[in-house]
């Protein structure tokens, strides 16, 4: 990778704003920040942010996007900042130097969070060697087995990264035992029985007793028995992280499993950025703003200041903006909490005069806003704050998209319409769950997945290709029960084509 460290001119600045950061309470790991070019960040963007990864296709197709975005002045990357222990913050280097100084303050406040939030305590801090790890191990599978057959494999996997279970956050170290006890277990030949662990004490448990009759039959105790653990559900509870199933009772081929557990390790190490994106960027952008505003800004420039921070800050019909969203939410929560505008007595106040008014200097803001950048991610952000009064003062409503008039339109200004529709955004990112309900369906060691409706329907296109990759890996047919037409449907996949049982 084609990275210099800072020097010069951006290092004092570097060094004002990180005491700035001090100053103002943030709290993280040292930063680290490299210039490089717009290619060598559009590498780094399109690996995650890491410059050592395993070898994929999906690499080179996200570099070439953002290339091609970048070319034809339709995106530009302007700093990436990674979670790690130090932190690694990228600045390009044809940045404007006002730009520069919002891209430092911004990584700051990116920095603390990643410190300091609950849902990401237990991510790995030492990523950056654990990928560059992850990397070589994958291509020595590819030396092994070949570059395709490993690669296709990695396709399967990857269409499942969203099946996990964003619960395992909190489970001290859980994945990465999971990974370490993979690398000890013997890996499973590809002829095994995905159920061997559940049914084979069955059967030997059976022929144990088989052997003990006299007459050379099972005994009744032993039928009994066998029946009882055949027609044991298995998993006991559903299982979320579909991944994590498969990992462990999948018929998997030498290497894959450790394959399997790197990139699912991975997906957790990404899966908080995704849940506080909204929270995340909005206390980046609250904290560059005061930063700049108040401490580093120079009268020349400001206007290019306003300039740039307005660009970012603008609303789009067709998505959220969540640096917009997040930094009038903090500021939100500070006023509220500075003037005492929550709790008991302010919500059951019903003179608008006085709700106007309403300031009881409890100056309670800053502190409000660390807690909560501490304890919540986006989904209980926007249940707990997003207010009718916040919706009201943003003037926000939902825009839906007129074939007749081929235009984004106004669709709803009905503040509980708004705030579903954002939670709805958000709640798995907007995507299906799905949980496995059933291993063993019609005791044929067929897997019935059940799909979770919460107002997210199943599109019947990706499901397809989702339930054609868990076959490959399961190498028996996949169900799924959904609802389809307000009706309960059973779709079942046997290796060639989806369809409805009835």
């Amino acid at each position: 990778m084609r990275t210099t460290p800072i020097s010069d001119e951006l290092l004092k600045i570097k060094n004002k704003i990180l005491q700035d950061a001090i100053d103002y309470g943030l709290d993280f790991y040292e930063v680290i920040f490299e210039v490089c070019d717009y290619d060598t960040i559009n590498i780094l963007a399109a690996q995650g942010g890491f410059p050592a990864r395993y070898p994929h296709w999906r690499f080179g197709m996200d570099y070439d996007q953002l290339s091609k975005g970048y070319s034809y002045g339709m995106q530009k990357i302007y700093e990436m900042v990674i979670n790690t222990d130090p932190c690694y913050a990228y600045l390009l280097k044809a940045n404007h130097l006002v730009d520069q100084k919002i891209v430092m303050a911004h990584v700051y406040g990116h920095a603390d969070f990643f410190k300091n939030n609950a849902w990401f305590k237990g991510t790995d801090r030492k990523m950056m060697d654990v990928m560059a790890n992850h990397g070589t191990k994958i291509r020595r599978y590819m030396e092994l087995y070949g570059q395709e057959s490993v690669e296709t494999f990695i396709d399967y996997v990857l269409s499942l990264e969203n099946l996990i279970d964003p619960s395992n956050l909190f489970e001290t170290q859980e994945v990465k035992r999971g990974r370490d006890k993979i690398e000890q277990e013997f890996i499973k030949e590809s002829e095994s029985d995905p159920l061997d662990d559940e049914r084979s004490r069955a059967l030997k448990s059976f022929m144990k007793n088989k052997k003990k009759s006299p007459e050379g039959e099972e005994s009744q105790e032993a039928k009994d028995k066998i029946r009882d653990q055949q027609n044991e559900k298995f998993p006991k509870h559903p299982a979320r992280d579909i991944m994590e199933f498969l990992l462990h009772h999948a018929p998997l081929k030498e290497g894959q499993a450790d394959i399997m557990a790197i990139l699912r390790e991975e997906a957790y190490y990404f899966l908080p950025q995704r849940m506080s994106k909204i929270m995340n960027e909005g206390w980046a952008s609250y904290w560059h703003s005061r930063i700049m505003t108040e401490r580093v800004l120079g009268p020349n420039e400001i206007i290019d200041f306003a300039d740039h921070h307005a660009g970012v800050m603008q609303m789009s019909k067709k998505q959220i903006n969540p640096y917009k969203i997040g930094i009038e939410l903090y500021r939100d929560i500070e006023f509220r909490w500075n003037t005492g505008r929550f709790g008991k007595d302010y919500n059951e106040c019903n003179n608008l005069r006085d709700k106007d008014n309403w300031n009881t200097n409890l100056m309670k803001g800053k502190e409000k806003i660390f807690e909560v950048r501490s304890t919540h991610n986006d989904i209980g952000f926007i249940d707990e704050f997003f207010t009718q009064e916040f919706c009201e003062r943003q003037q926000l409503f939902t825009y839906k998209y007129n074939p007749r008039s081929g235009k984004y339109e106004i669709d709803n200004r009905d503040f509980l319409a708004i705030k579903q529709k954002l939670l709805s955004q958000l709640t798995n990112f907007g995507q299906p769950v799905i949980v496995i309900e059933d291993a063993n369906y019609a005791n044929r060691g067929e897997l019935l997945l059940r799909h979770s409706h919460f107002g997210v329907d199943l599109d019947l296109s990706y499901a397809a290709d989702t339930l054609r990759n868990i076959y490959k890996i399961w190498r028996r047919p996949v169900n799924i029960v959904t609802r389809y037409e307000e009706k309960e449907v059973l779709f079942h996949f046997d290796g060639k084509e989806m369809k409805p049982l009835h």
